[in-house]
């Protein structure tokens, strides 16, 4: 936990408008019915799935048509409960390039190949980990929340299946670590949309995803957010938190004696 940054602040990394001029948080981008297959190339296809994707070419992406960060293109195909993701996408000859990709089908919890990427340095899906709007004025976010870490083990744990590191240090986290909000952390004087984000980190935690920012939270590009509100999250830091040992569920899941997804 003092790896990670034991009196850094939590951060919604995520939000409405813009920041620096670019818009805030991952967006998702709905599939039109019919929409066709296109051609997807990648820097490391031999740990990216082969298609086909079906991803519009005007999909959003993270940060704006000209982000120089992760520029994650997430495209969601409702009919079938796919999920297309690419990580670093630039539009390329009426397709897209990127450096990395997957495919989920959301009705299922099978994994990647061990050792395998996806658009996320863990190698899992990034639209499950995000905090959504929809879900935040519900009252509830019944799932885990993606976070980022500034430096991270050669090493992942279940349900993550790649390293993004080459440090042997033991004192880092890796990927697929699951943190929590201790319960005893008081989250009854954060505003509602804070509240309740808080209250998943206490209920499901978050997951490890990827090298980046400390305790940064990820959710979706909303202009409905209230910046002021998420803001307050800020009153948590490293030190509420813990590590939690989930080797337990992992060998539940892996014996088929749990359901839970």
């Amino acid at each position: 936990m003092n790896a990670i940054g034991g009196q850094k602040k939590l951060h919604a990394d995520f939000g409405s408008g813009t920041w620096e001029g670019a818009p805030f948080g991952i967006p998702i981008t709905l599939i039109p019915p019919g929409s066709p297959s296109i051609k997807v190339s990648f820097d490391y296809s031999e740990e990216s799935d082969k298609g086909p994707y079906r991803i519009p070419v005007n999909s959003l992406v993270e940060g704006g048509s000209r982000a120089t960060g992760d520029r994650h293109v997430i495209a969601l195909d409702k009919t079938t409960c796919k999920v297309y993701e690419l990580y670093n996408a630039h539009p390329s000859r009426g397709g897209w390039h990127a450096g990395s990709g997957a495919i989920f089908d959301l009705n299922s919890n099978a994994l990647r190949p061990a050792g395998w990427t996806s658009a996320d340095a863990a190698g899992l899906p990034i639209l499950p980990g995000l905090a959504r709007y929809d879900e935040v004025t519900s009252g509830a976010i019944n799932h885990a929340l993606r976070i980022t870490v500034p430096r991270s083990q050669q090493a992942y744990l279940w349900p993550a299946r790649h390293q993004a590191s080459n440090s042997t240090d033991k004192n880092l986290p890796p990927m697929g670590l699951r943190l929590r909000l201790k319960a005893n952390v008081n989250i009854s004087k954060l505003p509602p949309q804070a509240r309740v984000i808080a209250q998943a980190l206490k209920s499901y935690g978050a997951i490890v995803a990827d090298n980046g920012s400390a305790w940064h939270v990820s959710g979706t590009q909303d202009d409905r957010w209230n910046n002021d509100a998420l803001s307050k999250l800020a009153i948590l830091r490293g030190a509420d938190f813990e590590a939690v040992d989930v080797s337990g569920i992992q060998k539940e899941r892996n014996s088929g004696a749990s359901k839970q997804p």
